[in-house]
């Protein structure tokens, strides 16, 4: 064994107590990181091993409003095995009392499910339905009380419950779904009589292929085949794609603030090394005394900061290790799938290795400082004045940092968002490093205050060796990133609350056939008198080509292309809408009759680089029209009233056959009784209540939170920990500080109250910084990556730098306790 080595294991086991801090800020910074990777890793991996049975076979044909023609069929059959399902909403009502249920309606050849297993719970009296039998969620069952045996209305057919499902095997798959689900088979679906000319539903074609067929390429020939008819091809590896993108976004940005828990556990890793390191002053002084090279004690000194920061990393992976199954067993049943359980070595080598260049970075400066020292000076005791890294020292820390940043964005899934965070972190340690030197030069220049407990306060803040510049950069890391987390958290509370605004309407009314809107019109005027009711002609349609190009020629689609992704609802009109507004173009007179003219959302057309003139083909139930862009719109669609991003001129498109959107403004009260009326009058149509979209948002956004929540506690622990590292690094040259001016005639309670002062002078000049900073940081967050109103609490934010700035000074007096009762001669004495 090394001479460094016996060295280093016999100081450690005599105090290597002092590298608590490095072992902390090194522990929570990989574990945050190891268990966010982890746990994301383990959802998409989820998905990942699901995505046929979540597709229901290996290759999706999709379209909407019709079934596929007998040429269609007889292609798709000749392709493998293939399985249909209609999919739309309806109301449910039971037979004999009860209000009427929104719920998906799900109809099922004979061949379905392709892949996975349908089941039933137990006391089905058969395996699947048929005919006019219907199996149902449990969430209806409760909702309705219905049982096994129970029939229920929907449409013109009366089904009987043969059982509630337990296993659906693509229901993750199948989108997003607003009501719980009703199975029935397609003479069931026959039966209710809901699928009209108009009626909104989409229809599926799963196909799975003989082994070894290309499925993306068989679904580009198909959509080629049938360039008109508005088909839609989805493979395995796009299945939940929707589900798999939100999480891989969100598992980016909790690994962002997993990396910035990371960053301020550094600066708590330094103030904790040279904390270390000043207290070994005579240790290291006495070894070179004894003849030590400097090489020697470096040696030592890294062993010593390998073993800490080797376990403490081992011990953060292993928690990190285990968060999904620890997320699993806690609230396992709010995730969106399951997570797949098992090792991830990706996650942890990433976090490991960031954890260990973090360490070594950050504690570079003080190791060259005690390296570089002479014995003679080191002797002299601890406040010598410190000697500036060789350059050798310095392109060592610059080459860290390259390979840190290079292994943050390349193995990130946003490799630009990651590198914006990147530069911006390392922009804001920058900008406060600036901040302490202009203070410490500003305050040496400013007017000394009279009374001497202030004066001792800023004194203490400029004076030689006073750690201003540690104790800045650590306290406004800290505080911004709290003042950005409580702007995210509150926003998303505000919009959980806000999510109904006072002029939405109560209902939304799908599948209503134009020659019942009188019949709907009195059905909910009579159950609540007074109701104002939106109806406007609707129908799905694509947009397949942009100013000639097809879309589905184009290699990659713009960055916010939604509009281009399946069908969208649109409509016609021969005025500008309520709640639009003109910003390019003009709208076409009322008694515009000509080529089609087409409206388009604003944000949409700058996404698709479109303005007034250009010309976009959509095809609308197989038919392409082509249309000319004749304005473009600004919507609002705050309120959650009818609103549509492409809005077509009459005429040409009203030929097509469809049906009506309908909206009703209604006091709150009446929501039964509008339900339960239009049920009567027309089964047929289907009322989506406000409150269940609002549910919607609300969950997402609420799980959302929770994640935030969880690793703003990771962060705000990073930052506790480092302001306690930033106090202990000043603690030594603070003893003697407090020894003189003990014997000068200082009594405790003044000692403390200049401290007291001190640092709340530097939280009072750091919270500007932090407001302005955080709530930068935080409102791109909420707008850009959440795409959500910007509505912080002032109030949250306010307390939450209210708690930060009682908080460090707290810890800053709780740390000047211990060195108040040291007897100053002793103190004396050790320098």
């Amino acid at each position: 064994m090394s001479l460094a080595w016996r060295l280093a294991l016999r100081d450690l086991k005599a105090g290597g107590r002092g590298l608590w801090l490095l072992a902390l800020c090194l522990f929570l910074g990989t574990a945050a990181l190891a268990g966010i990777g982890s746990l994301s890793a383990s959802i998409l991996g989820a998905l990942d091993a699901q995505s046929h049975i979540m597709l229901g076979g290996d290759l999706e044909m999709r379209v909407s409003q019709r079934l596929a023609t007998v040429e269609e069929s007889a292609a798709f059959a000749t392709a493998g095995t293939t399985s249909e399902t209609v999919r739309m909403r309806a109301m449910a009502q039971p037979v004999a009392a009860g209000a009427p249920v929104l719920v998906t309606l799900k109809a099922v050849d004979a061949a379905w499910p392709l892949v996975g297993r349908f089941a039933l719970q137990p006391g089905a009296t058969t395996a699947r339905p048929h005919g006019l039998q219907a199996a149902i969620a449990p969430a209806l069952a409760d909702r309705m009380g219905l049982h096994v045996g129970d029939a229920i209305r929907i449409g013109t057919a009366r089904l009987t419950v043969i059982g509630i499902v337990a296993s659906e095997p693509d229901h993750l798959g199948e989108g997003f779904s607003l009501g719980p689900l009703v199975l029935v088979d397609m003479a069931g679906l026959q039966a209710t009589g809901l699928v009209q000319p108009g009626s909104l539903y989409d229809t599926r074609y799963r196909l799975r292929l003989p082994p070894g067929t290309d499925a993306a390429a068989l679904g580009e020939r198909f959509t080629a085949r049938f360039p008109s008819a508005g088909w839609t091809a989805h493979t395995p590896d796009a299945a939940a794609g929707n589900l798999r993108q939100g999480i891989a976004q969100l598992g980016q940005f909790l690994l962002l603030v997993g990396l910035a828990a990371l960053a301020i556990a550094g600066v708590g890793i330094g103030s904790g090394v040279s904390a270390y390191l000043a207290g070994k002053t005579r240790t290291i002084a006495t070894l070179k005394v004894l003849g030590a090279r400097s090489g020697t004690i470096a040696a030592m000194i890294l062993a010593q900061l390998g073993i800490v920061a080797g376990s403490s990393t081992l011990l953060g992976l292993l928690l990190g290790a285990f968060v999904p199954a620890i997320v699993t067993a806690m609230v396992g049943d709010a995730l969106p799938v399951p997570p797949r359980l098992g090792l991830y070595p990706e996650p942890l080598l990433v976090a490991g290795g960031l954890g260990l260049l973090v360490a070594l970075l950050f504690s570079l400066p003080a190791l060259a400082r005690a390296r570089s020292v002479p014995a003679a000076t080191l002797l002299r005791g601890v406040l010598a004045a410190a000697r500036r890294p060789s350059w050798q020292i310095v392109v060592g820390m610059a080459a860290l940092l390259a390979i840190l940043v290079a292994l943050a964005v390349l193995t990130a899934s946003d490799r630009a968002i990651a590198l914006g965070f990147v530069g911006a972190t390392g922009a804001l340690v920058l900008l406060l490093w600036l901040i302490g030197l202009a203070l410490r030069f500003a305050l040496a220049r400013l007017p000394k205050p009279r009374r001497p407990l202030p004066r001792l306060a800023l004194a203490n803040l400029y004076r030689p060796g006073a750690p201003t510049d540690r104790l800045i950069l650590a306290l406004g890391l800290g505080f911004s990133l709290f003042v950005a987390l409580a702007v995210i958290d509150t926003s998303l509370s505000s919009e959980m609350r806000g999510a109904a605004p006072a002029k939405a309407p109560r209902f939304f009314a799908i599948d209503l056939q134009p020659e019942d809107a009188a019949t709907f019109h009195a059905a909910v005027t009579h159950a609540a008198p007074g109701a104002r009711i939106e109806a406007v002609p609707s129908l799905r349609g694509a947009i397949v080509a942009l100013k000639g190009v097809r879309v589905a020629d184009m290699k990659t689609l713009p960055d916010g292309a939604w509009i281009l992704k399946g069908d969208r609802t649109i409509t016609w009109s021969a005025t500008l809408p309520p709640r639009n507004a003109i910003t390019a173009g003009r709208w076409w007179p009322a008694d515009y009759h000509g080529p089609p003219l087409v409206s388009m959302e604003d944000k949409a057309a700058q996404t698709l680089g479109l303005k007034v003139g250009d010309v976009i083909t959509v095809s609308v139930l197989g038919v392409e029209v082509p249309a000319r862009i004749a304005a473009l719109r600004k919507v609002d669609w705050s309120g959650l009233g009818l609103n549509f991003a492409l809005v077509f001129s009459p005429g040409y498109i009203e030929e097509a056959p469809h049906g009506l959107l309908a909206s009703v403004y209604a006091a709150p009260d009446r929501d039964g009784a509008i339900a339960l009326a239009v049920a009567n009058a027309l089964p047929s149509v289907s009322l989506i209540r406000t409150g269940d979209i609002i549910g919607q948002i609300g969950t997402l956004l609420g799980q959302i939170a929770l994640a935030i929540r969880a690793a703003a506690a990771v962060t705000v622990a990073a930052g506790i920990v480092v302001l306690v590292g930033a106090v202990t690094a000043s603690g030594q040259a603070r003893r003697y500080d407090i020894a003189v001016l003990k014997l000068l005639g200082a009594s405790r309670r003044q000692v403390l109250i200049g401290q007291a002062i001190e640092y709340a002078l530097l939280s009072a000049l750091l919270t500007g910084v932090a407001l302005a900073i955080g709530g930068l940081g935080g409102w791109y967050v909420v707008v850009h990556v959440f795409s959500l109103p910007w509505a912080p609490d002032v109030g949250v934010v306010a307390a939450t730098l209210a708690v930060s700035i009682a908080m460090t000074l707290g810890v800053g007096l709780l740390g000047s306790l211990p060195s108040l009762a040291t007897r100053p001669a002793a103190t004396l004495r050790e320098g």
